[in-house]
């Protein structure tokens, strides 16, 4: 049952992650009105979840005093923002518009300008966690805002979601950070498959030199982590698209590009993910980048039998 005490909100973007993020607000007492451009699965979702159906973005937006996006990009979310009968045509004066879409950073301050102008504050709240995170509520959450009011009114509501909560900074902070990270764990991917298909190739068990970097100084939680649990066991199923990282080290790299940095690696990593995305078939894990490299240097990760 809701709490009449608390803001009403609105969510739009119900997908793998967006519907049971809506769950948890939910089951934490907020009423809240969704909305999905796929009509079958918004009303399966409001039917499962609890949650009323909107009839469009500016509806949602007239139910609630807080809407919440979590859409595939930053122009997507300015379209469903800005664009005819959407969110800002619903929202009143004084209210808060939370994205948690992975975005650009220097578009979500330009976005909010916008959005000021009208009397509706944006604050960036990317995530970090995957369904898996999503669903357990134990999602991180970066936070950007120009105004500590909003970002007040918006720390209950995204602790109904996530665990670990970072004020980053002002507005597209969160971004910023969410694609850095990102960035980061996509090119600990490819250094790591890089060193195993190297040390394959010169006759070493792909195992144990895991084994050995991790009992190293070459040790990190992908080479701990997903290299165990994905890649040498060949599931890669650790459920994070590939096209998903592949745009977040994009954005990562025009970051670097809009604040004048000469960051070869980021360009370099980019390069490399947008290669993967478009030659694999089908919507392969973000670990699969690494079967494109053992194609490319003719060595399968694939460790001995005892």
């Amino acid at each position: 049952m809701s709490d009449p005490a608390k803001p009403k909100l609105g969510f739009v973007g119900l997908g793998n992650m967006g519907g049971p993020m809506t769950r948890n607000l939910v089951t934490a007492g907020y009423e809240v009105t969704g909305f999905d451009i796929n009509r079958p699965l918004l009303l399966q979702r409001a039917q499962e979840i609890g949650f009323h159906a909107a009839e469009g973005l500016a509806d949602a937006a007239r139910r609630s005093d807080i809407v919440i996006t979590m859409l595939p990009n930053g122009k997507i979310v300015r379209e469903a923002a800005l664009g005819a009968n959407g969110i800002a045509d619903g929202l009143a004066k004084g209210s808060v518009l939370i994205d948690m879409s992975s975005s650009g950073a220097t578009g979500t301050a330009a976005l909010g300008k916008e959005l000021a102008k009208r009397g509706i504050t944006l604050v960036d709240a990317p995530v970090s966690g995957g369904v898996t995170g999503a669903v357990a509520g134990t999602l991180a959450i970066m936070i950007g805002a120009d105004d500590p009011a909003a970002i007040e009114r918006a720390m209950p509501i995204l602790s109904a979601m996530g665990k670990k909560l970072f004020v980053a900074g002002s507005l597209g902070a969160g971004h910023a950070a969410k694609s850095i990270n990102n960035y980061l764990g996509a090119t600990n991917l490819v250094a790591v498959a890089e060193g195993l298909i190297a040390g394959t190739k010169f006759g070493l068990d792909p195992a144990t030199l895991l084994a050995i970097i991790n009992a190293s100084t070459g040790a990190s939680g992908t080479s701990q982590g997903l290299y165990p649990n994905q890649v040498l066991n060949r599931k890669f199923g650790a459920g994070f698209a590939l096209a998903l990282m592949a745009k977040d080290v994009g954005l990562a790299a025009e970051l670097a590009q809009d604040i004048g940095m000469d960051a070869p690696q980021i360009a370099l990593t980019a390069k490399r993910w947008a290669r993967a995305r478009d030659a694999l078939p089908g919507n392969p894990d973000f670990t699969e980048i690494v079967k494109l490299l053992e194609a490319d240097y003719g060595v399968e990760l694939k460790p001995r039998k005892a």
